[in-house]
């Protein structure tokens, strides 16, 4: 019998298999939160560069874009290849650790332990490189991907918030106004229409007359939705159709409706450089102007705008509104924005009450944001008197029957009243410095493009 002490003692040393830390699902915008800890991101491939066995991949989830270090020999041959076969856009679920990582512009990087494909993407069609703006317009189903547009439009969501805010916090109800309309409420050239079953029907050009009625019933309300104008003008400050936010307030009169404005675009503006700070730096947008949207705001009439326009060398007639070229060249002189007060009412819309003092003048005003970029909010104090109303009715060749109801409210318990529009669009193109306001809307409507 063997000695067991003089037996030869072998054994096997056998490692236990690695235990992964449970994936804890997160998004990029909250990834502070989860240092140290496993998460898995559910997203897409924005950008890929390699390191010999060292993959830096760029996921973006839509609320943000993280680099994703992959080590090979930390995933394995299989894994890794895989990645490095990933297309742009690729759509992923990575698994990995979050580490705080001071050279990332979010503060932390993945070392990436797993990834799933769940769809590749092949010959993307926005490449890295310059693309014509036809190009982009067309693709603008997948150009909404890139770090610009995603600014913009959170900042344009930003801008939505602050509204709706504001108009909640102070006293506004919300009430939807109509899109088919049976009649023109700013002119009758710049309708689209439409068969509504036997008659003609027509698409908003604002919710305005609606917010009118609705202020005789509650005070105070706003709307906000699409209009359309269909305006055939190819300019950098049209679209056909546009969203606008329109107050109406009963007993207000025309300086009543400049204060609530003021005060409603420096609560924006505000709001915006408070929580978008990020995103207008990734548009290396100069926040000089924007710092200064404080009220009170100035107040020029019509004369004195008149005279200011032909001092900078335009042959103005008085009398005629402002086109953009006028009104870029009158922001030269303001470092925020400003009111127009006062046109001649002969190129305004019907609604608006003439100044008693002066009955060639429409008691209304134009904001003008500066750095040229002109209106942003056209407002007005709204004619009360019925007898008035109908006179204007009949001077536009507008149908009174389409506006038996409008005229009702001067019947049963008319008051002075006023109220404003604010155009979304080129408030967005305002605050992020933008040349054109194609870019403010997600899928914009062109003269001359309706696709996608």
């Amino acid at each position: 019998m063997e000695n067991p002490s003089d037996a030869v003692v072998t054994s096997a040393v056998v490692e236990a298999p690695v235990v992964l830390e449970e994936a804890l699902p997160a998004r990029i915008i909250d990834i502070a939160k989860f240092e140290g800890k496993r998460v898995q991101l559910k997203g897409w491939l924005y950008n890929i560069r390699s390191s010999g066995k060292i993959l830096f991949l760029q996921v973006r989830d839509g609320s943000g874009i993280i680099q994703a270090v992959m080590v090979k020999k930390e995933v394995g041959a299989d894994l890794f290849n895989l990645a490095k076969g990933l297309g742009q856009e690729a759509s992923v679920i990575i698994t990995g650790v979050v580490r705080a990582d001071e050279r990332s512009s979010i503060g932390f990087e993945m070392s990436v332990d797993g990834l799933e494909l769940v769809c590749n993407s092949v010959d993307y069609p926005i490449s890295p490189k310059e693309h014509g703006t036809d190009f982009l317009l067309d693709h603008r189903h997948l150009w909404l991907r890139s770090k610009r547009q995603h600014a913009i439009l959170r900042i344009r969501a930003e801008i939505i918030r602050a509204c709706r805010n504001y108009f909640d916090e102070h006293g506004f109800l919300l009430i939807d106004s109509p899109i088919l309309t049976p009649a023109a409420c700013e002119g009758t050239t710049t309708l689209f229409g439409t068969d509504y079953f036997d008659q003609k029907a027509y698409l908003s050009q604002s919710g305005q007359l609606y917010a009118e009625a609705s202020a005789m019933a509650f005070g105070k309300v706003y709307c906000f939705g699409p209009t359309f104008r269909a305006e055939k003008s190819r300019t950098r400050r049209h679209l056909m159709e546009f969203w606008m936010i329109e107050p109406e307030m009963a007993y207000i009169d025309l300086d009543d409706n400049m204060a609530v404005q003021e005060d409603f675009v420096e609560t924006v503006v505000q709001t915006v450089l408070k929580n978008r700070m990020d995103d207008l730096k990734t548009l290396e947008r100069d926040t000089t102007f924007l710092e200064k949207v404080k009220k009170p705001f100035y107040r020029v009439h019509y004369d004195e705008a008149v005279e200011r326009i032909r001092k900078k060398g335009f042959e103005f007639p008085w009398g005629e509104d402002f086109g953009a070229d006028v009104e870029a060249a009158l922001t030269e002189d303001f470092d925020k924005p400003f009111f127009v007060h006062r046109f001649p009412a002969k190129v305004k819309a019907f609604y608006m009450k003439r100044d008693p003092e002066r009955p060639e003048l429409a008691l209304c005003s134009d904001l003008l944001a500066p750095e040229g970029y002109g209106e942003i909010i056209g407002g007005s104090q709204r004619e009360d008197s019925y007898d008035e109303l109908i006179g204007r009715i009949r001077e536009h060749g507008l149908p009174e029957e389409a506006f038996s109801w409008y005229l009702d409210l001067r019947k049963y318990g008319s008051v002075p009243h006023g109220g404003f529009g604010l155009g979304l669009e080129r408030t967005v193109a305002w605050i992020c410095g933008l040349h054109h306001i194609r870019e403010t809307s997600p899928f914009p409507r062109l003269l001359n493009r309706m696709n996608p």
